[in-house]
C-alpha cells in the first residue's frame, strides 16, 4: 500500500469536461510534464489509488484536460471530480519538493486533537493552499472538516506520534462524529 509520505500533492480534478471522460485538472506543480511517472494517485475511501494517465493537454498556465485510462464517460469522470491528485516521489527525479516542518504539507497524515476536550477530530488528508488562508482538510466518519492551518491554533506538536494538539476557536470542533 502506498503511504502519504511517498507522494506529494500536485493539484486536484475540478470537474468532468465533455462526455468522453476527460477531467479539468487544476495543478499547483507541473512535475507531471517534466517527469514520467506511470501513474497518478487519488485518495478514495482513505486509500491512495493509482490511475494511469492516457493523455493530457494544457488549457492555461495552471489547468489541463486529463484523460485517465478506463475512465470513458462523464459519470465515471464525475466520481473523480473534486479529488486531490498526488504524484509518486520515486518518479519525481529530484523534482519532488522537500517537505520540511516549515511546510504545512509536512503534516499530511497527522491526527488533530482539540486540547479543550481531548477529542480527536480526524487525520489530515489534504492541505488546501488554493486561497490566502491555508486549510487542513480532515475526513471524519460522517463528513469533511476544514481547519485553518495556523500556528495561532497549534498548542503542541508530537512529531513522533504524528499528532497536532490544537486549541481551536469555540464551536469549530463541535462536529458530529
Amino acid at each position: 500500500m502506498i503511504k502519504s509520505s511517498e507522494v506529494f500533492g500536485i493539484g486536484r480534478f475540478a470537474k468532468p469536461h465533455g462526455l468522453g471522460g476527460e477531467l479539468v485538472f487544476i495543478f499547483t506543480d507541473e512535475v507531471f510534464d517534466r517527469t514520467q511517472a506511470p501513474f497518478w494517485l487519488l485518495e478514495i475511501d482513505g486509500i491512495l489509488v493509482p490511475f494511469f494517465v492516457e493523455s493530457y493537454r494544457f488549457r492555461s498556465e495552471n489547468s489541463a484536460l486529463v484523460k485517465l485510462e478506463n475512465i470513458d464517460n462523464e459519470s465515471e469522470a464525475r466520481f473523480l471530480a473534486d479529488r486531490q491528485v498526488f504524484y509518486p516521489r520515486d518518479y519525481a527525479d529530484g523534482f519532488a519538493p522537500e517537505i520540511s516542518e516549515d511546510s504545512w504539507d509536512f503534516y499530511l497524515g497527522f491526527e488533530i486533537r482539540d486540547v479543550r476536550n481531548g477529542q480527536s477530530l480526524g487525520l489530515i488528508d489534504a492541505v488546501d493552499s488554493s486561497t490566502q488562508n491555508v486549510l487542513f482538510r480532515l475526513k471524519t466518519p460522517n463528513n469533511e472538516l476544514l481547519i485553518p492551518a495556523t500556528e495561532d491554533f497549534i498548542h503542541t506538536k508530537d512529531i513522533e506520534r504524528r499528532i497536532l494538539f490544537m486549541k481551536l476557536p469555540e464551536g469549530l470542533s463541535d462536529i458530529e462524529q
